[in-house]
């Protein structure tokens, strides 16, 4: 079974620490991600990238903040209120089913989420639906090394063989982004 993170956790999802070590705006702008595009923020858990994304994206673009559990989604509609944010919805989905319409994502950014599907090939099948053709995945996760932070090691998704994964599942332009000591970053293209 994959190692889940337990929502009594979700105040260790912001703080200065990881704010260091992954900088929200920088991690997505070295993803690639640009001024009007149509995001799924894929377990946005409290919204830590999901209310940087809305701003990056501005007026013409949109966040879709995608989670499977209520108690992260209400903390983000917080944040929407108390920030007068207008282009983010948030949706509860589940696992296998991201409730968003086939096509109509720009750029589906996953982050440290992965290590935590039961089933890996069938969720990026999943994702890959959602994404517009020539549209973008952007994953960051945790290298497969032991630190202080993060799931157990063993838990942890080898970089390559998310590499070859995603290749296999027909994603192309795959690239290996350095995102600090602690995490890795891929951005891949659908065919």
């Amino acid at each position: 079974m994959a190692h889940k993170f337990d929502v009594k956790n979700k105040h260790k999802l912001d703080n200065e620490e990881r704010r260091k070590m992954l900088p929200p705006e920088k991690t997505l702008t070295s993803l690639g991600l640009h001024e009007g595009d149509i995001v799924a923020d894929i377990g946005c858990g409290i919204g830590y990238f999901s209310i940087p994304a809305a701003e990056i994206v501005g007026k013409n673009g949109k966040v879709f903040a995608l989670d499977i559990l209520s108690e992260m989604l209400q903390e983000v509609e917080i944040k929407i209120k108390e920030n007068n944010i207008f282009n983010i919805e948030t949706i509860l989905t589940e696992e296998n089913n991201l409730k968003l319409e086939e096509g109509k994502i720009t750029f589906a950014f996953i982050a440290n989420v992965l290590h935590e599907t039961e089933e890996l090939e069938r969720f990026l099948g999943e994702v890959k639906k959602i994404i517009s053709i020539k549209g973008k995945i952007a994953i960051v996760d945790w290298q497969k090394i032991k630190s202080e932070f993060g799931p157990p090691v063993d838990h942890r998704l080898d970089k390559l063989e998310l590499i070859n994964i995603l290749a296999k599942s027909g994603f192309s332009d795959i690239s290996n982004i350095d995102i600090g000591d602690n995490f890795y970053g891929i951005t891949a293209v659908k065919n």
